[in-house]
């Protein structure tokens, strides 16, 4: 094949150094595998990062361990202040997800005006999902469900 294309350039009378650069080219061609495109132009796959979801979830109770409905849990981020709330459910439970790994955060819960003690996750915690009860002391269960009357 590749006389036939070099009898073919010299009968179309090209100079001899196009003819030998078309030669060089085709030969080139014809001797790299299929996989030589991608070597020659060195693409690769990016980097595949695995993105670890963290999680923090607990309860609110009293001083007796009984559930604390309506309660107000913070989630303080370290790095930039911000501060996410959740009101806890009739059964004390919250839950915060999609924390950030390489985050520092601050947690504490609030009812009726009684903050618990404050627990922390630190960004070199290697582990993925927190439980944290805060114990209100002092503090009377809020329910969801009826508001509360003003007080006068």
């Amino acid at each position: 094949m590749m006389k036939m294309k070099l009898c073919m350039l010299l009968k179309m009378r090209m100079s001899s150094r196009t003819a030998l650069s078309l030669l060089a080219v085709s030969l080139a061609c014809a001797t790299l595998p299929a996989t030589a495109p991608a070597q020659i132009l060195n693409i690769q796959k990016p980097p595949t990062h695995h993105i670890i979801e963290r999680v923090v979830e607990g309860r609110v109770v009293d001083k007796a361990g009984a559930p604390i409905g309506g309660a107000i849990v913070y989630l303080k981020n370290s790095h930039s202040n911000a501060v996410k709330t959740y009101i806890a459910d009739d059964a004390g439970n919250y839950r915060f997800g999609d924390l950030a790994q390489d985050t520092d955060y601050e947690l504490w819960a609030e009812s009726n005006g009684v903050r618990s003690h404050s627990r922390e996750i630190s960004s070199f915690d290697n582990e993925t999902k927190f439980y944290f009860v805060f114990k209100i002391i002092g503090a009377k269960p809020v329910s969801l469900d009826s508001p509360t009357p003003p007080q006068l």
